[in-house]
């Protein structure tokens, strides 16, 4: 009866083995799945990359660069070491030349400063050609922009003189048109050397040199007292024009005047003359005593003393008085000499 009961035990011990063993085995199977999902995440990690608004991912296989990503999101590339994932920044910097001592065409020294808005051209091939050329460090690429800018100032004020970048006449000053031109000295450059945009150029600050500054100020007080000069010269010019046509019509209004005054004088004369003509015939004696009243009224005034003979013409009135006077009545005593003098026989 033992011998049964002893088979049985060793059975449920073989049973209980058996599920030990397959437990272990299923407990196996799964730290190795989850260590292959582990393995298959970090390797996925290690293969994405996210692209940014406003970058560009560059994938670089063994330090060469191969491809380009501009759309924002997710991307994909070969795990590390074999391809790395570098971001290029393509936002807008701004980057100044600093004080640049350049010569102007007439000779002169200016001291001019410029700045350069920039940016990483969106572009596959530029991209590479930024990565390549400074490997994506903005500030070596300032600082070679830098460069570029001040042998580019150098080669623009060489083409302009100082007076049409320094002048008191607004309108002389041809500011925008060197910008212009210093923008397209250097833009083709950068473009094709760096990969880089040139989005704008400006100049931020202009100063002359004492020796500089001294020169304008003689060029400019020249110009003013050139231009005095030739507004004096003008002033006095149209001064004689007015004069000398003024001149003349006065003399052409004296001379209008001179034979209208002569008109009337000969007018005159004639009328009187008539007048005397027609007394005188009315008349004789009378016009005769008349006309010697008038002769003394004109000679005699308060303070003469005439000695004269009173029998001879025209005092012999004063004796006689008027004869045979047949025309009518004359009231000679109606008739004074308004200049009172004293006459002596």
């Amino acid at each position: 009866m033992s011998q049964p009961h002893h088979h049985h035990h060793d059975h449920e011990h073989d049973q209980l083995d058996n599920e030990t063993h397959h437990e272990k085995k299923s407990a196996t199977w799964r730290r190795m799945t989850f260590a292959l999902l582990l393995v298959l995440f970090a390797l996925a990690a290690a293969c994405l990359v996210q692209v940014r608004s406003g970058e560009a991912e560059v994938i670089t296989r063994f330090g060469d660069p191969v491809r380009v990503i501009l759309t924002p999101g997710l991307a994909w590339h070969l795990p590390t070491p074999i391809e790395l994932s570098t971001p290029v920044d393509l936002r807008l910097r701004t980057t100044s030349s600093g004080l640049q001592d350049v010569g102007t065409k007439d000779g002169l020294r200016i001291i001019v400063q410029a700045y350069v808005v920039w940016q990483v051209k969106s572009d596959k091939e530029d991209v590479k050609r930024f990565m390549r050329a400074v490997q994506n460090k903005p500030s070596e690429a300032a600082r070679q922009l830098r460069t570029f800018v001040g042998s580019a100032l150098e080669a623009t004020a060489s083409s302009y003189n100082l007076s049409s970048l320094v002048n008191t006449d607004g309108s002389k000053v041809q500011i925008n048109d060197f910008e212009n031109k210093l923008r397209a000295q250097i833009e083709g450059s950068l473009l094709n050397t760096y990969g880089v945009r040139v989005v704008q150029v400006g100049i931020e600050r202009l100063t002359l040199p004492v020796v500089t500054l001294t020169a304008t100020v003689d060029r400019m007080r020249a110009e003013r007292e050139t231009i005095a000069t030739q507004r004096t010269a003008e002033g006095k010019r149209q001064a004689a024009q007015i004069v000398s046509t003024a001149q003349k019509e006065a003399r052409i209004i004296t001379a209008n005047a001179k034979v209208k005054a002569a008109d009337i004088e000969a007018k005159s004369i004639v009328q009187a003359a008539d007048i005397y003509g027609q007394a005188h015939k009315e008349a004789p004696q009378l016009y005769d005593l008349l006309r010697s009243l008038d002769t003394l009224s004109s000679i005699i005034n308060g303070n003469t003393h005439l000695v004269l003979r009173t029998d001879a013409a025209p005092f012999k009135a004063l004796i006689d008085g008027p004869a045979n006077i047949k025309d009518g009545p004359v009231m000679l005593q109606n008739r004074s000499i308004k200049k009172q003098g004293t006459v002596q026989p």
